[in-house]
């Protein structure tokens, strides 16, 4: 009867993180879309408010690392619960660093509105926006279903993004080789596009977590990759 006890008072434990963990993913999938957003539209408004929203996005990752180190103190789970535990740790602590990429084309966006638009560039960033923010709902849902397949879904999607940033990485190269006036922009542009690729590989190691979580063992076969920009020499 206590054991029944003493996992009831668990279950009631990861359930309220779990929430505290969707609320947070909310947040950031807000915060990439916005973040894209902002450049495209050029509103500063909308920047700051990503900007500022990092904050609670913060509050919620220290929030719920309180409340698991908590449950872990009173609780002593063993075997999947503590490996539960351990993934809402390391989910929050990816949800946070995205939070900050997020938080970090917002500030670019400020500077770039006084610049001269790159044609075709804001579009490309907004579409690899949206690429990841649905790996991030679907990597939210696999967790909370307990879903493996779509777990690897997404790491298989993490090459798409890839493939979108080297085709932007060259296409900032051709601008600024065409125009030197273009440098600048283009720089800020490809560090927010090296930012949203980032923030795919967070994720991808979040749906690497959550086949830890379900199946106990780490993906045995390396995610497919395509970024190959630190590969690239210069066009003769």
């Amino acid at each position: 009867m206590h054991e029944q006890h003493i996992s009831s008072a668990y279950d009631r434990d990861l359930d309220a993180i779990t929430t505290l963990i969707l609320k947070m993913g909310g947040l950031v999938e807000d915060a990439i879309l916005q973040a894209a957003e902002s450049l495209a539209t050029r509103d500063l408004e909308l920047a700051q408010k990503v900007r500022a929203g990092d904050k609670v996005i913060d509050a919620l990752e220290l929030e719920i690392s309180e409340a698991a180190a908590r449950t872990i103190a009173l609780r002593a789970p063993v075997s999947k619960d503590l490996r539960s535990l351990l993934t809402v740790l390391r989910l929050a602590a990816s949800l946070e660093r995205i939070g900050d990429y997020a938080k970090n084309m917002a500030k670019r966006t400020s500077v770039l509105v006084d610049m001269s638009p790159i044609a075709g560039a804001e579009a490309s960033l907004r579409r690899m926006a949206r690429e990841v923010q649905g790996m991030l709902k679907d990597t939210l849902d696999a967790y909370v279903k307990g879903d493996v397949q779509m777990a690897e879904d997404v790491r298989q999607h993490d090459q798409d993004v890839d493939q979108m940033y080297n085709a932007l990485f060259r296409e900032f190269l051709t601008f600024m080789m065409e125009d030197p006036r273009n440098i600048t922009a283009c720089m800020h542009l490809h560090f927010m596009a090296k930012n949203i690729e980032r923030m795919g590989d967070l994720t991808t190691n979040m749906a690497e977590q959550v086949i830890y979580l379900i199946t106990g063992e780490m993906p045995e076969e390396a995610r497919p990759k395509s970024d190959k920009t630190a590969y690239m020499t210069h066009p003769e």
